[in-house]
């Protein structure tokens, strides 16, 4: 029996042999394998979210299994065991995603409500340039039962107020509370999904002032910490210029809400936006300036430098410390993982190992991943592990030819070291980061290298010094005394930013890119940079085809808002009209950026030009493009003539079941249900996407009900 269990496993085995000069391949790599873990755990969560229903619980047990038994069986087989392992991770990936969204789970405002009593808890104050913004933890909601409250209410505060007000405080106030806004178009950025992960279940604005209730402030480690940084933005604001005060308090407290908006946009045209989100930049001069002061001071005493290992000393203490910054500016995503990436450096000079590596970036990603599934489709995430992937790559590649300059003691040989450094580290970081900045912001700064030479030794030299001694001032009352030092350095960091956002085309205006090239890109970039041999450069056809994935892209050429106050319709020259500017400007200036617009003219400019794709009275319009016809019905009373001759209606109104059976109907029951539309129009066809289509049924995004059928493009009524 045994020798048939063993014949039979042997002939298993031998069905699933690789070609041998696959196996030499994938062993030349066994110390790389540990990096594409967090890739395929990556893919789950990715998957996950792609899906249009919410999978079932038990999804990813069978393939999680089945990976898992297959791997005792085959434990011989180099490249079967490797690529189950992986899909044992991506199994993990969607299980952990599924979980993450079951554990956040909360009630959902679904409709319109107020205006209405709201009493609660406030946890968040953001103090803006003209208004505010609290995040309110709410114990009572007017029309609201207990089993119906969201967790949390994110409302607007409008005006410029001074809020007597801290995190902890118990608060009433009158306010119109809305569900979390979906997508501006099919595909967009989800706040809905985002606000639901934070466990925000409803938005608004407050009506009249805020009243502070009589009864004791609530406590724990989340408002201490709130209530820190609140205070520290408040002393920074009444004791900097505004323009370096919301600067200071970005970097102090992690909070950019009071930057001047004119002056955030210089900081986004000259490529030195990353300076005002504490990421790995931040976490390592915070880390490596009170590491090597700290060193420093013990140094000073010669029984202790002379008896004890200081420089571990130095470590071990940073260590300790370092955790408290993070709940300091905000734990955002690169602020985690750079605060886990900088533990693990310190670790390592405590065991005296090599720090800095791959498998250190692979680790904080899988911990970050693990913890919040959800910041994969985030920009922050994206572009924060794009630029460290690239750079410890690069550095792993270079740190041979390195080695005797690092040893040459020479101050200009050192000096030129650091501008080379300088110089490569923000062109790699750059790169690596341009296609995902592209995708998500839809610009790229061309002078953000000439702006980086000046700014990041500033900041490294002067600004976050004086930040550290800031923080260690606070416990004693006295970080007062930093803050003029600190404005100086500020005032020429903001002059910076200013001059090169002036440059003649400082700022490219790029088009949207479908999803798959974003996912061409990572998967390129991660390939060129994971593997050590040469089959890594099968990355690079990859990343140029996620580059130029763009060609491929063909805009909507009708965009509707789903209150259909907005439209936008696409000229001859793929140019976007307007229907007004008065209303939805945020949706607008989406729509203008996904199409590298700067601004766009109104129907009415179209008209008064000559243009004769568009035609327009009283009633509604009709719209010409590339062959196709479509009506847009503005009043009930044009339905009777737009029934017929068109290739697709749009009407505010209900439209009659028995009209336009050859073609396409979009009216108000379509953008009532599916929210916001885009139509591709051309000759016999018409095509047609809703955001409700593109998000699908997810908790983030529950289905509307009704009575009325829903034609699916395609169909007609």
């Amino acid at each position: 029996m045994v020798l048939l269990q063993r014949a039979s496993l042997d002939r298993v085995t031998a069905a699933v042999r690789w070609p041998g000069s696959l196996d030499r391949l994938i062993e030349a790599e066994r110390d790389r394998w540990l990096l594409w873990l967090p890739v395929a755990f990556g893919g789950g969560i990715a998957l996950y979210f792609l899906l249009k229903q919410e999978p079932p619980w038990w999804v990813s047990l069978p393939p999680l299994a089945a990976a898992l038994t297959a791997l005792i069986w085959l434990r011989q087989q180099l490249v079967p065991v490797y690529l189950l392992t992986l899909l044992a991770a991506f199994s993990a990936g969607l299980g952990a995603a599924q979980i993450r969204s079951e554990l956040v789970a909360g009630p959902l405002l679904t409709e319109r409500i107020g205006p209405t009593q709201v009493t609660g808890r406030l946890i968040q104050v953001e103090r803006r340039v003209a208004d505010s913004r609290l995040l309110i933890a709410p114990t009572a909601i007017g029309g609201l039962t207990a089993d119906e409250l969201p967790r949390r209410l994110r409302l607007r505060l409008a005006g410029k107020r001074e809020l007597a007000l801290s995190p902890g405080d118990q608060i009433s106030l009158r306010a119109t509370l809305l569900p979390p806004p979906p997508p501006a178009l099919p595909g967009g950025y989800d706040f809905g999904r985002d606000a639901f992960f934070r466990g925000i279940g409803a938005v608004g604005f407050i009506l009249g002032p805020v009243e502070r209730l009589d009864v004791p402030a609530a406590g724990g480690w989340r408002l201490f910490w709130e209530g820190l940084r609140d205070d520290l933005g408040q002393e920074i604001r009444q004791a900097l210029p505004p323009a370096e005060a919301g600067i200071a308090e970005a970097l102090l407290t992690g909070q950019r809400a009071a930057i001047d908006p004119e002056l955030q946009e210089a900081y986004r045209a000259s490529g030195l936006a990353h300076l005002l989100a504490i990421s790995g930049l931040h976490v390592g001069l915070i880390a490596g300036l009170f590491f090597l002061g700290l060193r420093a001071l013990l140094a000073l005493f010669p029984p202790i430098a002379l008896r004890w290992p200081i420089k571990k000393i130095a470590a071990l203490v940073t260590a300790l410390v370092l955790p408290f910054y993070l709940p300091m500016v905000g734990a955002s995503v690169p602020t985690q993982r750079a605060c886990l990436m900088a533990l693990v450096v310190l670790a390592a000079i405590l065991l005296d190992r090599r720090a800095i590596s791959l498998r250190l970036v692979a680790w904080a990603a899988l911990v970050v991943l693990a913890w919040s599934p959800e910041v994969l489709l985030g920009a922050s995430f994206q572009l924060s592990f794009a630029a460290v992937t690239a750079l410890v790559a690069v550095y792993e590649s270079w740190r041979a030819n390195r080695q005797g300059w690092e040893r040459d003691e020479r101050w200009e040989r050192r000096l030129l070291l650091y501008f080379l450094g300088v110089v490569t580290t923000s062109l790699i970081a750059g790169l690596a980061t341009a296609p995902f900045a592209a995708y998500h912001f839809h610009r790229l700064a061309t002078y953000g290298l000439l702006a980086n030479l000046i700014a990041v030794p500033l900041t490294a030299f002067w600004i976050m010094p004086w930040c550290l001694l800031v923080y260690l001032l606070l416990p004693f009352g006295l970080q007062g005394l930093a803050f003029e030092p600190l404005s100086w350095g500020l005032s020429i960091l903001n002059g910076v930013a200013l001059e090169v956002a002036e440059l003649p085309g400082a700022l490219v205006h790029l088009p949207a890119m479908p999803l798959w090239g974003l996912a061409a890109i990572a998967l390129g970039g991660l390939w060129l940079c994971l593997w050590r041999t040469r089959w890594r450069l099968l990355g690079l056809a990859v990343l140029l085809a996620g580059c130029l994935s763009g060609l491929t892209y063909r805009a909507p050429d009708i965009l509707i808002t789903a209150d259909q106050r907005l439209i936008a319709l696409a000229g001859p020259d793929e140019q976007l009209w307007l229907s007004t500017r008065r209303v939805g400007r945020f949706s607008a200036d989406l729509w203008l950026r996904r199409r590298a617009q700067a601004s766009a003219d109104t129907w009415a400019e179209a008209e008064a030009g000559g243009e004769t794709w568009l035609r327009c009275d009283s009633l509604g319009c009709r719209y010409r493009h590339d062959g196709g016809l479509a009506a847009l019905a503005l009043r009930p009373e044009a339905l009777r003539e737009d029934c017929t001759g068109v290739d697709l209606l749009i009407a505010r109104s209900p439209v009659p079941r028995d009209c336009l059976r050859s073609g396409q109907v979009l009216d108000r029951f379509d953008f009532w249900r599916n929210g916001g539309h885009a139509v591709w129009l051309s000759v016999g066809e018409v095509r047609i996407d809703s955001v409700a289509q593109a998000r699908g049924n997810r908790p983030w995004s529950p289905a509307r009900r009704s009575s009325r059928r829903v034609f699916l493009p395609g169909e007609t009524q």
